[in-house]
Formats: C-alpha cells, sequence, structure tokens
C-alpha cells in the first residue's frame, strides 16, 4: 500500500448546536463526508463546511442518513429499498448544489450510521443506494465498508468504489462493526487506533477474513471526543510506515 484516503464526518452541527472540531480537523484529513440535512447538519453549516474544505484542500462528499436528527442517524428505520433510493437522491442534491455553488465538484458518496450499517448487509438496499449515486453522476466514489455488499453493488453497478476502515471502531469476527451499543465497540487510545489502522491498511487479517482489510480509506469519526488527537497521531503513522496520506481523486 502506497498511499491511503484519510476521511471524516464532518458538518454535523445544526442550528445552535456545534459538534465536532471540523476547522482543526481540516488540517490533517484527505476527505470529508458532509452531512446533508436530515441526520445532521442544515442549509448554513453545509455551505460552511463546503468552504473550509475548499479553503483546506479537501476532497467534498455527500453523507446522507436515515431521516432522524434526533438519534443523530445511528437508530435503524425500516426503510424500502425505494425510500433508501429517494433519500439518497434527494441528500446528495443538496450537497452537490452548494458544491456547485464554490464552484467545486463532489469526489464521493458515503452514507452515515445506522443506513450505512444496513446497506453494509443488505443487497437491496445497497443496490438502491449504488443506483442513486450513479444516476446522479457516474464518476462519483462509493465509499463502504471493506468486503460489505455497498461496496459489491457499487461494483456492479459500475461505480468506482473505495473500501473503508475505522480508526475508533472495533470489529467483529464477520468484519462488520461492532455495535455501538455493546462494550468495547469504540476505540479510545490513539496508539491503539494508529496500531489498528496500520495493521488493517497493510492488510493484516484482523479479527475476521483477510477481504474486509482491502482498504483505500480509513474513517475517523468527527464527532468522537478524540478526534483531532486521533487524526495527528495515525496521519504521522501512516506516513513514518512509507503510506502517502492523499484523496483518491488526486
Amino acid at each position: 500500500m502506497s498511499s491511503i484516503d484519510l476521511n471524516c464526518d464532518m458538518g454535523e452541527s445544526f442550528g445552535a448546536y456545534q459538534l465536532g472540531q471540523d476547522e482543526a480537523l481540516m488540517k490533517h484529513i484527505t476527505s470529508a463526508n458532509i452531512a446533508c440535512g436530515y441526520h445532521a447538519g442544515d442549509p448554513a453549516v453545509m455551505r460552511r463546511t463546503v468552504r473550509k474544505c475548499l479553503d483546506n484542500g479537501v476532497a467534498i462528499g455527500a453523507h446522507p442518513g436515515l431521516p432522524d436528527l434526533s438519534g443523530f442517524g445511528r437508530r435503524a428505520m425500516q426503510v424500502t429499498a425505494e425510500e433508501a433510493y429517494e433519500m439518497t437522491v434527494y441528500q446528495i442534491g443538496a450537497l452537490w448544489g452548494f458544491v456547485r455553488a464554490e464552484g467545486s465538484v463532489l469526489q464521493h458518496v458515503k452514507p452515515h450510521g445506522a443506513l450505512y450499517n444496513m446497506a453494509s448487509v443488505d443487497a437491496a438496499l445497497s443496490e438502491a443506494i449504488a443506483e442513486a449515486v450513479y444516476r446522479i453522476d457516474p464518476e462519483l466514489i462509493l465509499f463502504g465498508l471493506a468486503g460489505s455488499e455497498l461496496v459489491k453493488a457499487g461494483s456492479r453497478i459500475g461505480l468506482r468504489v473505495a473500501g473503508e476502515v475505522f480508526a475508533d471502531r472495533t470489529y467483529r469476527a464477520d468484519g462488520t462493526l461492532t455495535p455501538r451499543t455493546e462494550p468495547h465497540a469504540l476505540l479510545h487510545d490513539a496508539d491503539a487506533a494508529a496500531d489498528q489502522v496500520i495493521g488493517m491498511v497493510n492488510g493484516g487479517n484482523h479479527q475476521g477474513s483477510r477481504e474486509f482489510w482491502m482498504a483505500d480509506t480509513v474513517c475517523i469519526h468527527g464527532d468522537g471526543p478524540h478526534a483531532l488527537q486521533f487524526a495527528v497521531k495515525i496521519r504521522k503513522r501512516l506516513e513514518l510506515a512509507g503510506i502517502a496520506v492523499r484523496a483518491l481523486k488526486i
């Protein structure tokens, strides 16, 4: 592995409520997944976050989620494939408008939270999301859990896909993320997170099948209390290991 993308969920404030350390994190990441108003974000936050990305040379992605502001999009909802398609198109379109207005382009789409986890194992939902992305712009990159149904669906429809691994989450034996409701689902130590990332980026067989560690991009959750510390440590460790940190479309 000669290079890797380092992405972060951003633009997750809403109205008077401020969340995350977007300004500081921008200096250490290469791609941002910007909330599109369903699980977090609002028009003003979206516009400001797009501008911050452009000021810092960070590639921009849409981060569509379930319509669940109070649950931050992390509660599973019963949605049909058709509904998943429609909410994905709607949210990508909203962010695309702000990006276009600033004279730039979207790099990728990454579903958020429960929608991401549901699509990781549900072929019908994955196909609906992949189709939504493809119909808007077949040049967009679809981010999905490495080895998941979402990545497979994106590949089948003809999208460029990016297998994603997580710096701040633990995994179950089948390669899926440990649910946040379970103990030890989150990593809180920056050194442990960096060790996990280096192992996965180098193709290590960590807690499951090797196919889950075909990593193209590494995620740090922007709302985590240690997000900035993780980003600084992980980027430094990657670069010391001779792995360039850069956006996927560079």
